[in-house]
């Protein structure tokens, strides 16, 4: 953090910024956690458009545990853009999974993780699309079954070739045209999307009872669409989950649909499909990104076994 953007968040809290450390954090923002007079907070530094991710953060902490946001600071000639948000304490899901538990108790903090994720779609829109403007509002956007193909095809084209051979990305591209027409039965689904759902952006805590989520963060690539594909997110790299994780999850989000919000008897396939947008433009990272080469990995096993029909 530079020393004006510092001075910038002690005005915004009206105290001395007492300590700075950085936390673990997405690859588009620089986070921080703040220590001032009044406490703790959580400083997210960078991003193109923090105040519609503060907007969206709102919309969705009526239904799912979100931090609450407490100021936005716009960007100067000295300072990146900045948001303040309250500091939660717990810890990042990705963090317990890793322990190599698999027993019940894995399976309740799965079956409690589907059920928040599943919360995130109660906020409904008029239609799919972006969020943008001020206050934002929900662009027009073409269904996602015909953007499909030609954004793979985009992608496989700023692929590193050491990443992905030649080969692999015009398999790629051609599984995702075969696959696109499936989104049909759901491009009209304008639900909110956090659509990075990952053990790295949720906050868990032990309860008397068992498991409880805390908050789900960064919401900087919300969107609004269909919500099967924030359960493939999750699942994404699930074969490095404890199974019982995810045997809690699926049945953990499919139990808990918001009203009006039927699942398709399709939604995890569908879900795997959706995923495919993401899958595409994460390989298009630079070299040396690990979830980019994670991504890679799994365009090949899909390529080769199929895109797969459940989570």
């Amino acid at each position: 953090m530079r020393p004006e953007e510092t001075d910038a968040i002690a005005e915004a809290l009206g105290g001395a910024v007492r300590a700075v450390s950085t936390l673990a954090g997405g690859f588009s923002h620089e986070t921080c956690l703040v220590t001032y007079a009044g406490g703790r907070v959580v400083a997210r530094l960078g991003g193109p458009a923090p105040a519609v991710e503060a907007a969206v953060m709102e919309m969705a902490r009526r239904h799912v545990p979100v931090p609450e946001v407490l100021a936005v600071l716009p960007a100067t000639e000295r300072t990146r853009p900045a948001m303040l948000v309250e500091y939660v304490p717990g810890t990042l899901l990705d963090r317990v999974l890793a322990t190599g538990d698999d027993g019940a108790g894995m399976r309740d903090l799965g079956a409690e993780v589907g059920r928040v994720v599943a919360g995130i779609a109660a906020v409904r829109f008029d239609r799919r699309g972006f969020f943008t403007g001020d206050p934002p509002a929900v662009g027009p956007e073409r269904p996602w079954s015909e953007q499909l193909p030609a954004f793979a095809e985009k992608c496989m084209a700023a692929t590193p070739g050491s990443r992905l051979d030649e080969a692999a990305r015009r398999s790629w591209a051609g599984l995702c045209g075969a696959h696109a027409p499936a989104l049909t039965a759901v491009d009209d689904h304008a639900r909110l999307v956090h659509a990075d759902v990952n053990p790295k952006n949720i906050l868990v805590a032990r309860t008397g009872g068992g498991w409880r989520v805390e908050a789900v963060l960064d919401w900087e690539f919300a969107y609004s669409g269909c919500p099967y594909g924030d359960a493939a997110n999750m699942a994404r790299f699930g074969d490095g989950y404890p199974a019982a994780f995810l045997d809690g999850f699926r049945t953990g989000f499919a139990d808990h649909r918001p009203a009006g919000s039927p699942l398709h008897e399709d939604w995890a396939y569908l879900g795997r499909v959706l995923d495919m947008f993401a899958l595409s433009d994460l390989v298009t990272r630079p070299l040396g990104h690990p979830v980019a080469d994670q991504a890679a990995e799994r365009i090949r096993r899909w390529t080769t076994e199929g895109v797969p029909r459940s989570l």
